[in-house]
């Protein structure tokens, strides 16, 4: 979102902050915590509110890993950089379930595991050489070579480590225990390294002048800084979700198509169906829109009783859409500005912000307070 001229004319209060995290989403929000951990005093900016973008608005999915096959992984990255993407993935939600537990209830989640589902034979083939592939690198999983939901798929890879939470209570939680400053409907326009310790960030509402800066700000990225243009894309996802049934459906988080269909039980006994933007790239690719679209909800509409049709019937309680950040090579980005060496950033997760956004934010911040390399993620490797 731009700021007009007659919204700030650049003479809002100045403040003064030791360190500026930008996004409240659920990175932006982990960020915060871990700033906060390593001494320092944290005020977090948003243009809206906790979790108001793709952080409360995914499936809430808690899954180990990239959002390509083991073996793709290793053929793509190299061996040690798809296992150091498996380790960053479990060290992420190794953190969300302790701020789940110290949230004391306050957050709900299911430890339900996961299915990687195949839909036709040729996909089949891919999740045995990934079953073997994940074997070979000593990562447990378990490996169906027939359907084990008995819903005309073909084989199924189960993490039984991985599951599911309610994404915004989860975000406010760990918001909560950062005990950093939110300042909530306030949008950025500009910023700049005006010294080599301090870092202007011109907003609608204040100006900051701020010790160091991170950016949790995903598919808005290249909005913020031109850095970003050609390696976060925005990519629009889309989710619908039942009226309540009289008892869950799935007792598991399923995903099949080569991952570009997911499915669940909410809470409360609904069915959330997302995905099919693999049918409609041509509209869902490269826009920060997040108005529906017809196209990917008739595709949804026609899975839904393709894979589950006892739901014939059943009313559609919502429809929505979320934008998320695509990186340009598939890989997080952990870094700091090449012109700005007091803003960090962690962004592009590729629809896979819950299984990789708090490892990756700390690696970024430890890359931004001390110089080290972020590793796998670390992105100077597009440089």
């Amino acid at each position: 979102m731009t700021v007009s001229f007659w919204q700030a004319e650049g003479t809002q209060p100045v403040r003064e902050v030791d360190f500026l995290v930008v996004g409240a989403g659920l990175v932006g929000c982990a960020t915060a915590y871990l700033a906060q951990q390593a001494g320092h005093t944290v005020v977090i900016t948003e243009r809206a509110d906790i979790a108001q973008g793709a952080s409360g608005r995914n499936a809430g999915f808690m899954i180990t890993g990239l959002d390509a096959y083991y073996h793709r992984a290793v053929d793509k990255y190299g061996a040690a950089v798809a296992r150091e993407m498996w380790d960053i993935s479990t060290q992420t939600i190794t953190f969300w379930r302790e701020r789940i537990r110290q949230a004391g209830g306050a957050v709900r989640q299911v430890d339900c595991g996961s299915l990687l589902l195949a839909e036709s034979p040729a996909e089949a083939r891919e999740i045995e050489t990934a079953a073997r592939a994940l074997e070979a690198a000593g990562i447990a999983m378990h490996y169906h070579s027939r359907d084990p939901l008995g819903r005309g798929f073909y084989n199924a890879i189960e993490n039984p480590g991985d599951g599911a939470v309610q994404p915004v209570e989860l975000a406010q939680a760990v918001f909560q225990q950062s005990g950093a400053e939110l300042i909530a409907g306030n949008e950025l326009y500009h910023l700049e390294q005006t010294t080599p310790e301090i870092v202007t960030v011109f907003t609608r509402r204040y100006i900051f002048k701020a010790h160091y800066v991170m950016l949790c700000t995903n598919a808005w990225s290249a909005l913020v800084d031109p850095f970003f243009e050609g390696k976060v894309i925005p990519t629009r996802g889309q989710v619908l979700v039942t009226e309540p049934l009289p008892a869950p459906i799935l007792t598991t988080c399923g995903y099949s198509d080569y991952g570009y269909m997911y499915y669940r039980s909410t809470f409360d006994n609904r069915l959330l169906l997302g995905g099919g933007r693999n049918r409609h790239f041509e509209t869902e690719n490269g826009t920060t829109d997040d108005r529906i679209t017809g196209g990917v909800q008739r595709t949804l509409d026609d899975y839904l009783l393709a894979r589950f049709p006892e739901l014939r019937g059943v009313a559609i309680a919502r429809r929505w859409a979320g934008i998320m950040g695509f990186s340009v090579d598939g890989l997080p980005l952990a870094g700091v500005l090449p012109d700005k060496p007091r803003v960090g950033f962690a962004v592009g997760f590729t629809g896979h912000g819950l299984s990789l956004g708090a490892g990756t934010a700390e690696r970024a911040l430890h890359r931004l307070l001390h110089g080290t390399s972020a590793g796998a993620v670390d992105a100077r490797r597009l440089l």
